[in-house]
């Protein structure tokens, strides 16, 4: 079937409180979403950020961001009221958040929430940690034993915690059993609200199309928890990490600084925390997009201590192996394999023998040098195609800052000669909605229009990364009507 959906990071929606959340802008867009015949909505990463806000680097990979937890429907609760709320500074700027004040403020109206909240009487709540005690028991351990440490790595931890001395487990444990809860009560009421907008998006065809990076973050409750999962000594430090090699746009390559993981052992246990995580991720999504898919083929080491990225060397990954016995464990599940970048045969073979959709995107499709797999004309049904993705710029931006020659061949190759730079970039719109892809999906900003400023992410970059907004009335009824005929003139409209 042909279908169409928008991505829209959670953190972009016009929320109150500094960052987009569950809020009823959620709801609303969904119902934008219905109205301009789209079926799916793509968000990015749902898990709690660290430093420098990616949503690529979490503290675990189960639990879901606090920051998107709604509370609006906490005054509905009576755990806070109005006035408590607008207390606190949370950013003046409606088109970007400021995560240092979302972060120096969220964490003080959660807790005084939890403290209103008598949660630790409350059954249900009990037994949302019961089913979940496989993570959330040490991932609010991790985060209370962090903060009483002002936010150290568990690598710098006293040794006995660091290593998980059962005594020491024992002794944090009772230490911190105030801020336990109120980590778990966080984790409670986001699922509870996810699962409630979930549920009404689902209702109304809108399918939800999540993230799970292939790496989890060092500093994690899953690095430290698990820490035969990964490459450490005996000692818990990292023997190698992850990152990629030097290419044309990196002279000394990717130092990401991920854990990577003991393959073999993870093959022992038959992937039996990867499948817990994959299963927790089909719960909370209807479509998992699996980041960096050619780590499963084959993943870059870099020796840990490294500078950068020079002096590492391509290692085996599972290979099919791994998916064999997903879907053995979970059944055949939706995925999308994020298969871009330079990719070796093997890896397109590992790509075909899962029989998941790739991806395809249109900024990558215009090098007037060569034939491109990114050009619609060489796409198979079985792909997801986007004009650009997160780490792109908006098409707007790309296309207005595009080389001379190129510009030149995408004007060819898409009769954009007599276009102006906005309207060329409704045309690429077209170009992916046209296209034999199965799946179209395209970033609101694309939609809306928007320049450079309204860009996501620009890898290796931080510090003005995954702040964009959408303003307050952009998604207006005219503008679902222009997308829902787009959508409709090329088969991809079923509501």
């Amino acid at each position: 079937m042909r279908e169409s959906g928008v991505l829209l990071p959670v953190a972009s929606l016009p929320s109150a409180y500094g960052i987009g959340c569950f809020s009823k802008e959620a709801y609303a867009f969904v119902d934008w979403l219905k109205a301009a015949g789209q079926s799916y909505w793509q968000i990015l990463p749902l898990g709690p950020t660290s430093y420098g806000d990616s949503p690529y680097q979490s503290f675990s990979t189960f639990a879901g961001n606090p920051y998107f937890i709604d509370l609006e429907d906490f005054i509905a609760r009576g755990y806070l009221t109005r006035e408590i709320c607008d207390s606190y500074d949370f950013g003046d700027n409606e088109e970007y958040i400021d995560y240092g004040k979302i972060y120096h403020s969220r964490f003080l109206v959660l807790k005084e929430a939890w403290k209103n909240s008598n949660i630790a009487e409350d059954e249900e709540f009990q037994a949302f940690v019961q089913e979940n005690s496989y993570w959330i028991k040490d991932y609010a351990l991790y985060m209370a034993v962090k903060d009483s440490l002002e936010g150290v790595c568990w690598i710098d931890w006293d040794e006995d915690i660091k290593i998980r001395k059962p005594e020491a487990l024992r002794q944090y444990r009772k230490k911190f059993d105030k801020e336990i809860e109120f980590y778990q009560f966080q984790q409670y009421m986001f699922h509870i609200q996810w699962a409630k907008l979930k549920n009404y998006a689902n209702e109304r065809g809108i399918q939800l199309i999540g993230d799970i990076p292939i790496y989890v973050a060092l500093d994690s409750a899953d690095a430290w928890a698990n820490p035969k999962l990964f490459q450490f000594d005996e000692n818990s430090n990292p023997i190698a990490v992850a990152g990629c090699p030097p290419d044309a746009f990196s002279a000394t390559g990717q130092l990401w600084g991920n854990p990577l993981y003991d393959w073999p052992y993870h093959k022992k246990t038959g992937y039996k925390w990867w499948m817990k995580r994959l299963e927790a991720c089909f719960e909370r999504y209807d479509v998992v997009r699996i980041d960096h898919f050619r780590g499963f083929d084959a993943y870059y080491s870099i020796p840990a201590g490294a500078q950068t990225a020079q002096v590492g060397a391509w290692e085996p990954g599972p290979g099919y192996g791994f998916f064999a016995a997903m879907k053995k464990h979970l059944g055949e599940r939706r995925v999308i394999a994020e298969d871009l970048g330079f990719l070796t045969p093997s890896v397109l073979e590992l790509v075909k023998q899962t029989g998941y959709p790739g991806m395809k995107v249109l900024q990558f499709a215009f090098d007037s040098r060569e034939d491109s797999d990114y050009l619609p004309h060489n796409y198979p049904r079985n792909c997801v195609v986007y004009t650009g993705t997160h780490d792109n710029d908006t098409t707007l931006g790309w296309y207005s800052a595009l080389v001379w020659h190129d510009k030149e061949f995408c004007k060819k190759y898409l009769h954009l000669e007599k276009c102006d730079d906005r309207e060329s970039a409704w045309e690429l719109i077209r170009a992916a909605l046209a296209s034999v892809a199965d799946l179209a999906v395209i970033p609101l900003q694309d939609y809306l229009g928007a320049g450079a400023e309204a860009r996501i992410n620009i890898p290796s970059t931080l510090g003005n990364n995954w702040k964009w907004r959408m303003k307050k009335g952009a998604c207006t009824d005219e503008l679902a009507w222009r997308m829902r005929e787009l959508a409709g003139l090329y088969g991809r409209v079923h509501n």
